[in-house]
């Protein structure tokens, strides 16, 4: 091999090794001629032989992977060829407890690709090594003894397999909550997680061909991975799962009878286990084994035979399914969204309604989870159930739903009570009769979220009581309405001087006691606690306690709830039968924009200008235009203001009304008001000149 290739592929810096590989493989391409090979393998033989540098190992089983790619179409494996490929499977496994990780990794791909070489010869010769290897990790690192799953069967306890599928997962929970255990939450196994992508390696490179090396042993030590108190383990075992459920493609036949299908099929055979570890993994608290877990899941089911197969795991599988596809996390989100269009063939409606119990029970159960992410995708799982599922279907569970929505509108999250609010706006929509014992519950709940210190939440209980006022068609206006004048009216009594988190703050003199226990970098606070990252999302925040009643948000001022009622009469504008009432309401509306002696104005300034239009819309041409005036100072006001989201929303807010009115017809209502607008209303974009 030329020595500048060898040299690149043995470097100290990674683009240079990532250099040499490509190079190499361009030589390869050019067909060298037998003595040539001999020599490139001679040469990377003696570079993984190397005790030196770990690059030089590395850069000798990464040469070694390319000539094999490179060349395995095209040499017969006999004498020297597979010779070379004999030496390398003892190299490739005395390498997987080298001290650099990046070298072990590179020593299972390279028996990964062994194995589609050789055949059942080297996991054969390597089984012992590579199963011992994670289990001596696993035990040496002082797992409690309740880590260690036992099976003495195929299939695990009945008792197990009739419990719900999170309290299956609290079954099989095996992470550690002690201050000596945090650590390995998150920290690095050594080398029992690149002896795992060994495994995984080794499963994708004998393919289907690896159902015969399916036996117990091999399950319990997987599904032990899938306990495991590291989260880094659980996530790497998960994809080991997927990789090891895919060897069933081999047996894939559709005509196969469930029991020939046991006899033939090892995944099939321990399905039922697999179903109770999917189902955790797609339950998992970090983002990432739910990930894994997801990627698992596909592979389990989509290389199952037929829809009778795959509907035996059903119960367990359907409900995490269906939730992920609202969970919090992107990838996640889109990955469970097609893996339900793969798996249930446009018939997921109907198999959550065959499945609608198992579905409930799952779905109240995550509303009680840890992890605020869980507890809003269940939220809006529940409001889909009332919105797409046939009502007489869910009508059974109604009462048991709104009962854990209203818990969860208490939710120190604000993500969760804004999911919990929509979603008992929709169930009353859809179930008014059902609903209307809870309504004096819910009237203070939706009214709170109103005048919330998010903008989101505000939108959200606006739609919420919109919903209201149309599954009671006109009985529950008053109610509505008077809430809607009251909010606006009290915006005089919103302090002119205030600022952002003044009702946060104590003002008084702190004595330092107090002060250093509120800093973030007081130990008290992060001592004996459990450890969150990214990957479950936020620290745990409690349920319950009210929504105005938790540390982490400050009391409502007036401004905010006036912007919550700006919010809920554009939406209520969309209902004709409340169109005269809503006529009314636009003189209140316009008196709120005329308080200006607050920080927060512009924001309050924004909404209007945002919501304006859809009034229009929802009023129509000529009873809106009876009130355009009213509007029009406010919003060339906001045109001119400091805060660009403020201006930009007026901006918006003439273009879409010019659009909806006419042009014409809007120019000569500026003019008509006030001549000195004209010319900022025809320098907006959009708008046709004179």
């Amino acid at each position: 091999m030329a020595s500048e290739i060898l040299n690149k592929l043995c470097n100290k810096a990674k683009l240079e090794r990532d250099r040499g590989f490509e190079e190499l493989k361009s030589h390869l391409n050019n067909q060298p001629d037998e003595q040539t090979l001999d020599a490139i393998e001679n040469d990377l033989l003696y570079c993984i032989n190397s005790s030196d540098e770990w690059e030089t190992r590395h850069g000798g089983m990464r040469g070694a992977i390319c000539v094999l790619q490179q060349t395995k179409s095209k040499r017969n494996l006999e004498e020297h060829a597979r010779g070379f490929s004999m030496a390398l499977v003892d190299k490739a496994l005395n390498l997987l407890d080298d001290g650099e990780f990046r070298v072990r990794i590179v020593a299972g791909e390279l028996l990964g690709l062994l194995c589609s070489i050789l055949g059942e010869a080297v996991y054969e010769d390597g089984r012992d090594k590579i199963l011992s290897g994670i289990q001596t990790n696993l035990e040496r690192h002082g797992l409690s003894e309740d880590t260690v799953v036992n099976h003495e069967d195929n299939d695990p306890p009945e008792s197990i397999l009739g419990m719900s599928p999170n309290t299956q997962s609290s079954w099989i929970e095996r992470r550690s909550s002690n201050s000596s255990q945090i650590f390995h939450d998150t920290a690095g196994w050594k080398s029992l997680e690149t002896y795992m992508k060994c495994l995984q390696s080794v499963i994708l490179g004998y393919g289907p061909g690896f159902n015969q090396f399916v036996d117990q042993e091999l399950l319990d030590l997987i599904f032990e991975t899938l306990s495991h108190t590291n989260r880094f383990v659980r996530e790497t075992g998960y994809y080991v799962c997927g990789a090891l459920v895919t060897c069933g493609a081999k047996n894939k036949n559709e005509n196969d009878s469930q029991a020939k299908l046991a006899e033939t099929n090892a995944i099939f055979r321990h399905g039922q286990m697999f179903s109770v570890y999917l189902a955790k993994g797609l339950a998992d608290n970090w983002s990432q084994v739910r990930m894994a877990g997801s990627v698992a899941t596909r592979q389990f089911l989509s290389n199952l035979p037929s829809q009778e197969a795959k509907e035996k795991f059903f119960p367990s599988l359907l409900p995490p399914m269906c939730l992920n596809r609202y969970y919090m996390a992107e990838g996640v989100r889109i990955y469970s969204q097609e893996t339900w269009r793969q798996i249930t063939q446009g018939d997921g409606k109907a198999l959550v309604e065959k499945y609608i119990d198992k579905v409930v029970e799952f779905y109240l159960s995550s509303t009680e989870s840890d992890n605020h992410a869980v507890r809003e995708a269940a939220c809006a799982c529940i409001a889909e159930l009332g919105s797409k599922i046939d009502h007489s279907v869910v009508s059974p569970y109604v009462q048991r739903l709104l009962e854990t929505l209203l818990d969860c509108f208490k939710d120190d999250s604000w993500p969760v009570r804004d999911a919990a609010c929509i979603a008992c706006g929709q169930f009353v929509l859809c179930f008014p009769d059902q609903s209307r014992p809870v309504l004096s519950s819910l009237y203070p709940l939706f009214f709170a979220n109103l005048q919330d210190n998010i903008s989101s939440v505000r939108q959200g209980a606006a739609t919420a009581i919109c919903n209201v006022v149309k599954a009671y068609d006109g009985s529950e206006n008053e109610i509505v309405l008077s809430k809607i004048k009251e909010g606006f009216d009290n915006i005089k009594t919103q302090p002119a001087t205030t600022e952002k988190y003044s009702s946060a703050m104590d003002t008084g003199p702190a004595t330092f006691g107090v002060v250093k226990h509120l800093r973030d970098n007081d130990p008290d606070l992060h001592t004996d606690k459990q450890m969150y990252s990214c990957g479950s999302l936020a620290p745990k925040m409690g349920r319950g306690g009210g929504c105005m009643d938790h540390q982490f948000k400050k009391p409502s001022e007036p401004w905010e709830m006036a912007d919550g009622c700006v919010l809920l009469l554009s939406e209520l504008s969309q209902i004709q039968s409340l169109h005269t009432s809503l006529g009314k309401l636009m003189t209140s509306m316009a008196k709120v924009c005329e308080m200006k002696g607050y920080a927060q104005y512009p924001h309050l300034l924004e909404t209007v200008c945002k919501q304006l239009p859809n009034i229009a819309k929802g009023l129509g041409k000529r009873p809106f235009k009876m009130h355009l005036e009213l509007f029009l100072d406010h919003i060339f006001y906001a045109l001119e203001s400091e805060v660009a989201l403020t201006s930009s929303a007026a901006s918006e807010c003439l273009v879409e009304l010019s659009l909806f009115l006419g042009p014409g017809i809007m120019r000569g209502r500026i003019q008509q008001y006030n001549p000195t607008y004209l010319h900022q209303f025809e320098t907006i974009e959009g708008i046709p000149p004179a």
